[in-house]
């Protein structure tokens, strides 16, 4: 199943699913609408809640509910949120592609190299990322994610899909001058707008194989990068493995997996993020995430 988190007409992001009308077009299905069925319309409207009690669970119990006619909104008239508009926090791997590695002649890590991005530099589709004037240059990195659906602490790789509530599409924005000065990812990763997630959480059934996919970026409809999770040096069970092993993983964090080759530096010119341009990240299967760039006053 596709989960998503909307925006109902107060303004309120709530949780929700995506399913087909009787004409067979792509709907959000509004579950907690009064007149639903009890069940769904008494979940919490929140969906960290929902990955806290198991997207599979919820998944295989709404797939029987019966919605009331007003429940189903097409997915081009409703307004997508984040689909996990508060995670708790995001885990980053750097150095992950093999792709990216040779683009800058360098070895494969030894270990993963993992960093820490606030859960509150998360922005939805068609949200835009904002550039504060003393940022620097700033790139785009597209990423596969994962969202945590159980506590994990000092797992071994074989039990990481059992931790995985599903994946989406994420776009790891850097402000590469802060993180050369600095030496270390913290102010680079972290400013404000700095993490589109989106447009869907896709439950695992719905990825047949999370280490195939292709990872592409287009900036202005001009595609920057274009890479597979088969390129991976640390696939997604081994990276959850590891961050385990350096924090509790908790229901609603999310692993980033690391870009392809590609970055805004790579190019000639270079194609850093400006004001009035716009960005698509893609991750195969996972759906567009489209945020355009603004200032930071705009």
């Amino acid at each position: 199943m596709r989960f998503v988190s909307f925006y109902r007409a107060d303004g309120r992001a709530v949780p929700g699913f995506i399913d087909q009308d009787h004409s067979g077009a792509a709907c959000v299905v509004d579950v907690t609408l009064p007149g639903n069925d009890p069940w769904a319309a008494a979940l919490p409207p929140d969906m960290l809640s929902w990955v806290d009690m198991g997207l599979d669970r919820l998944a295989a119990r709404l797939r029987d509910c019966r919605f009331a006619a007003g429940a189903r909104i097409p997915l081009g008239d409703g307004r997508l949120a984040a689909p996990l508009p508060r995670p708790g926090k995001i885990v980053g791997a750097a150095f992950n592609y093999r792709d990216a590695l040779r683009e800058r002649d360098m070895a494969p890590p030894a270990t993963p190299v993992i960093f820490i991005k606030s859960g509150r530099t998360v922005i939805g589709p068609d949200q835009p990322v904002r550039l504060a004037a003393d940022v620097g240059n700033v790139t785009y990195e597209a990423e596969l994610a994962v969202v945590i659906g159980r506590t994990a602490l000092r797992i071994d790789a074989a039990q990481a899909p059992a931790h995985i509530a599903g994946y989406l599409t994420l776009n790891d924005v850097s402000a590469s001058d802060m993180v050369r000065a600095d030496k270390a990812f913290v102010r680079g990763k972290n400013q404000p707008t700095f993490c589109p997630c989106g447009p869907w959480i896709a439950t695992p059934d719905e990825v047949a194989e999370p280490g195939a996919l292709a990872v592409t970026l287009r900036l202005d409809g001009t595609l920057r990068q274009a890479g597979n999770t088969a390129d991976l040096v640390f696939g997604v069970a081994e990276l959850i493995a590891y961050a385990s092993t350096q924090m509790p993983l908790d229901p609603g964090d999310i692993i980033a997996t690391g870009t392809p080759a590609g970055v805004a530096a790579s190019h000639q010119p270079a194609a850093w993020l400006r004001p009035g341009s716009a960005m698509v990240a893609e991750v195969q299967g996972l759906g567009a995430l489209r945020n355009p760039i603004t200032t930071d006053d705009s």
